[in-house]
C-alpha cells in the first residue's frame, strides 16, 4: 500500500464505487446499455452530446498528463480544481475526526469543503512581513502533527497574496509530514510564477499531491477543467470516489483543442505579455498617494492596500472595473485584489486611481 493511501479513510481504500455504463470496456454497434435516447437533440447537429462521456477522456487525459510532465495514471481530471479538493477532503477526512491546514489569507473553499464535511480545519495564517505574505512552513508542520490533520492545502501562488514558496521548502515539509498528512500543492497560477512545478517532487515525495487549472492562464475558466496529479494509487481511489460522468464531452472537445500546439505557443505568449503588465502596474501603483503598499505577486494579479480601500473600490467601479474586495479576509481589511487585464484594461485602472488622488 502506498504512503498516501495509508492516509486515506480505511472505508474507501477498497471502495468500488459507482460502475457506470461508460466504464466498463465493451464493443458493438448498436449501444443499449446506458439508456440514453436513440436520437439526438435537434440543437445538437453533431450528436455529441447524445451519449454519456469518457469518465476520464483518454485524449485530453494524456495531453494534460504530458503538459504537466507525468504519467496518465497519475492524473485525474475533474470539474475544476474544486472537484478535486472536495473529493480530496472526503477521501481523507472522517467526520469530527481529522483535520486540514489552511493558511489565511487564502482561497476559501478548502475550509469550504472541510466544513462541508466536517472535518476540522486548522488555520496557520501567512505571515506579513517586508517581502510580502509568507507561509510559516515550521509552524505548519507543528500545527499538521499536534493537530492531526490529514491533508495540508499550500497555495503557490498563493491567492490573494501572490507570494510562491520555495520548492525545496515544499519538499522539505513533504518529508516533514511523510506518513502523517498529504501535501496539497494548488498551482493554479503555476503558469505565472517564475519557479517549476511540484510536479517535480513527486517521483522522491509519495505524500505530495498537485492541483492545476485550465481556468487561468489556458482561458477555458467555463469549461471547469481541472486535475490532480498525485501518486497513481490515490488517483484510482478518487476516481472511484468521483460522480460517474465528470467532464462533459463539449468540455473535453475544447480543451483539447485549446492544448493544441499552436493554443499552447499562444497562451506562452499572453502569459509573458500578463508578466510584463504585472511589473508596469505594480510600478504604477506603488507611486500613487492613495496607495498603502502593492505586494510582489507570482501569479496574474496584485493584491493591493489602500488608505481608503472603499473609495477606491467604488471609483474603479464607477470606471467600469470591478476588482475583488478582500476587506473581509483576515490581515486585509484595507485592500483589494486586482487582476492582471491587457494593458489597455490597465491603463483604465491606473487612470482611474489617479483620479481618486486628485479627487482626495
Amino acid at each position: 500500500m502506498s504512503v498516501p493511501l495509508n492516509l486515506v479513510r480505511e472505508d474507501l481504500r477498497d471502495f468500488a464505487g459507482y460502475k457506470s455504463a461508460r466504464s466498463e470496456t465493451l464493443h458493438g454497434d448498436i449501444w443499449l446499455n446506458a439508456n440514453e435516447s436513440a436520437w439526438a437533440n435537434p440543437a445538437d447537429a453533431q450528436a455529441s452530446c447524445r451519449r454519456y462521456p469518457d469518465p476520464q477522456p483518454q485524449a485530453l487525459r494524456g495531453r494534460l498528463a504530458q503538459l504537466y510532465g507525468c504519467a496518465t495514471e497519475q492524473l485525474l481530471i475533474g470539474r475544476g480544481s474544486d472537484e478535486a479538493i472536495d473529493l480530496l477532503v472526503r477521501a481523507f477526512c472522517n467526520p469530527d475526526r481529522d483535520a486540514v491546514v489552511v493558511t489565511p489569507p487564502v482561497f476559501g473553499m478548502y475550509a469550504v469543503c472541510a466544513r462541508l464535511q466536517g472535518a476540522r480545519i486548522i488555520e496557520v495564517p501567512l505571515v506579513d512581513g517586508e517581502t510580502g505574505f509568507v507561509a510559516d512552513l515550521e509552524a505548519i508542520a507543528e500545527a499538521a502533527i499536534a493537530g492531526g490533520a490529514k491533508l495540508v492545502f499550500l497555495c503557490t501562488p498563493s491567492n490573494p497574496a501572490g507570494s510562491a514558496i520555495a520548492l525545496a521548502d515544499i519538499a522539505v515539509l513533504a518529508r516533514r509530514l511523510d506518513g502523517v498528512a498529504l501535501v496539497v500543492v494548488d498551482e493554479a497560477y503555476g503558469e505565472f510564477a517564475d519557479s517549476a512545478s511540484a510536479t517535480t517532487l513527486l517521483a522522491a515525495h509519495a505524500n505530495l499531491a498537485v492541483l492545476r487549472t485550465l481556468s487561468k492562464a489556458h482561458a477555458l475558466a467555463a469549461a471547469r477543467i481541472g486535475s490532480l496529479v498525485a501518486d497513481a494509487q490515490l488517483i484510482d481511489v478518487l476516481r472511484r470516489c468521483q460522480a460517474p460522468y465528470p467532464v462533459p464531452t463539449p468540455c473535453a472537445e475544447l480543451a483539447l483543442a485549446g492544448l493544441s500546439d499552436a493554443a499552447l505557443a499562444q497562451t506562452r505568449q499572453r502569459v509573458e505579455l500578463v508578466k510584463s503588465e504585472r511589473v508596469r502596474l505594480q510600478a504604477a501603483l506603488a507611486v500613487l498617494p492613495e496607495v498603502v503598499r502593492v505586494y510582489p505577486s507570482q501569479g496574474n494579479y496584485l493584491l493591493v492596500r489602500f488608505r481608503d480601500a472603499e473609495a477606491a473600490f467604488r471609483t474603479l467601479l464607477a470606471a467600469g472595473v470591478v476588482v475583488r474586495d478582500q476587506r473581509a479576509a483576515p490581515q486585509l481589511e484595507d485592500a483589494l485584489r486586482i487582476t492582471i487585464g491587457s494593458p489597455e484594461q490597465n491603463d483604465r485602472v491606473i487612470a482611474a486611481l489617479r483620479a481618486l488622488e486628485m479627487a482626495a
